[in-house]
This record gives C-alpha cells, structure tokens and sequence, in this order.
C-alpha cells in the first residue's frame, strides 16, 4: 500500500465499486487522500463496502446506480456534482460475465453484457467529461477492460467483443477529450482472483485445467493469477500526474500472459 497523498483534494468515481478491483481500487485512491464514491446495482454489496472502507478512516460512500441506464447514470453524476462540486477521476469498472456458447446466446444474454460494459462506458465518460470541462477540471478516466479484448476466449463471444470495443472507447475518446485537458487509458486484465472469476461455485484460478496449462506450463509467464491490489496499483498510477504523458494506452496487467503462445 502506498504511503503517499496523490490524490489529496481530488473526487474518485468507481463504477462496480463493491467488489473485487473496483473495491480494491476505490480503497487505493481513498489511501492516497481521494474522496472516493463507489456506485452499483447491489446496495447490500455496496454499502457494506462503503461502510468497511469508512471504518478504515476512508472517505468513501456508496450511491445507488446501473450504469447500463442512462437515466441512472445521470442520476450519479447529479449526485457527485451536488455532494463536491466536482470529479477528478473515473474508473468504468462495471461489467458481468456469464459464459455462454455462442451458438446457444440469445439475445438477452449477448445484451446485458454490452449494455453494462459498452454503453455503461459511454455513458460514464460522456457524463464525466461534461462535469470535469464544467469545473476546469483535468480529469483522468480509466477504463478497466481485459486481455479477452485482444484474444479469444471460448464460451466468451459476448465478453471477447465488448471489451474489445471498450478499447476501441479508451483510444478514440483519449483522442477527443485531451483537448479538454482529459486524460483516458485503459487497463487490459489479465485472470486476476475476483468474485468473476469464481463460476457455478467453481473458482476457475484453483482448477487442474488453470493450474496445468496457464500456472505449470507457463502460459503466464508468473505462473499465478493476479490480486486485485496489482490492478488497483496500476489503475492508480495512470489516475496519477506520474502517467501525465500517458494517452490513449490500454496496459496489460496480466502476468505475461499477452505475450506467449
């Protein structure tokens, strides 16, 4: 954990806040002097998060949200805008996977997945960057997005394309919102040790299929899974001035799994 004040005096958005990265990554900036506040569908989940971090002596709080719905998403930043009068920083965290075989999705199942990963990052960054040019404000936008962006998984179509186009979101509003003194980067994750990663029960990073191929042979090069911490750090370094001359990136934090066969 670091012992420096970065982001002193600045206001931290979280999107999927409650749970794994985005609950690591709310905590990271909290620790370096954020007010951070964290939004989700689950308000058990979200302000027992909340409520776990305050106690810690963290700045955080939890407000209501889906950011698949326009309507909702307006009502988070209405709320931001009118707790602190202004935004500094917004991590797009939120997504949902459910595997499916492509030949058995429907169309419910391919939607809810790009409504909440795709439209919830347009949404967000369209709000955030309103907010941010409205206060004068050089604002930092972090996209959580994944390694499926540039590989294919299976059972994973709807997830492989949604991220994919979260990056295409990260390069062409980087290119857009600098202007307005806006930075956006992306993170690409890698298989990192989250309640998304545990499916029907099963926790895929502790099975003979991930321990065989990916963790003995090799195929990432660290031969383990990540800790959300490892992705908060790195979400936390680009929020900070000392990525300043970081635009447009999507860095893979994934043990080295991008670069083997």
């Amino acid at each position: 954990m670091a012992n420096m004040r970065r982001f002193e005096g600045q206001v931290a958005l979280v999107t999927g806040g409650a749970t794994g990265v985005g609950y690591a990554t709310a905590s990271r900036l909290a620790s370096e002097g954020a007010k951070v506040v964290i939004t989700g569908r689950r308000a058990d989940l979200g302000e027992a998060a909340a409520r776990t971090l305050t106690e810690q002596g963290f700045a955080v709080e939890y407000t209501a949200g889906d950011v698949s719905d326009e309507l909702s998403v307006s009502g988070i930043f209405t709320h931001v805008e009118r707790s602190y009068g202004r935004l500094d920083i917004l991590v797009n965290n939120a997504a949902a996977f459910q595997p499916i075989r492509f030949l058995g999705a429907d169309r419910a199942a391919w939607r809810k997945v790009f409504d909440i990963i795709v439209d919830g990052t347009y949404f967000c960054t369209q709000a955030a960057a309103q907010l941010m040019i409205a206060n004068r404000i050089q604002g930092r936008i972090i996209n959580v997005s994944s390694i499926n962006g540039a590989r294919a998984l299976e059972e994973s179509s709807h997830y492989n394309a949604a991220k994919i186009a979260m990056d295409q979101l990260t390069r062409s509003t980087a290119l857009e919102l600098m202007d307005e003194g806006i930075r956006v980067n992306g993170v690409a994750l890698g298989f990192i040790d989250t309640p998304m990663s545990v499916v029907d029960g099963v926790k895929e990073h502790e099975t003979e299929w991930f321990q065989s191929i990916y963790a003995a042979r090799g195929k990432i090069i660290q031969r383990r899974s990540g800790q959300p911490e490892e992705a908060a750090g790195v979400i936390a370094f680009l929020a900070s001035e000392d990525a300043s001359y970081i635009c447009g990136a999507v860095l893979p934090v994934d043990g080295g799994l991008s670069v083997t066969f």
